[in-house]
């Protein structure tokens, strides 16, 4: 077990990763690296805001971000598709190994980014 967490196993064959309860045991240390991580993450994300006032369409970069993730995370469960692949099925409909398995990713990523758009409203 870790500070993180652990692995089940499930009864279905495979493990599932089940976090620890927070605030976290021991408690993090809040030293000078930590804060230096924190501050230059805040300055990066302060300079995206900054720079997305001047997009024309800010939602086309993040539907391209929702695609790159979700090939990502694809991946990581094993999938072989690339993110052309998934361009590619979207401009020909033109089907690809994995491919399937990205496109549920991406649209259950933009569904609960519209849940998340009208829960702020």
């Amino acid at each position: 077990m870790s500070r993180a967490g652990s692995f089940i196993k499930q009864p279905e064959g495979y493990k599932s990763f089940v976090p620890k309860s927070l605030p976290p045991d021991p408690p993090i240390e809040w030293d000078e690296e930590l804060h230096e991580k924190l501050s230059k993450a805040d300055r990066a994300l302060g300079r995206l805001d900054g720079i997305a006032t001047f997009w024309p369409n800010p939602d086309l970069f993040v539907a391209m971000y929702v695609r790159k993730e979700a090939v990502l995370s694809s991946q990581i469960e094993g999938t072989q598709a690339s993110l052309i692949d998934v361009l590619d099925y979207e401009t020909t409909g033109e089907v690809r190994k994995d491919v399937d398995e990205i496109v549920n990713y991406i649209n259950a990523m933009n569904q609960g980014l519209e849940k998340l758009e009208k829960a702020q409203k």
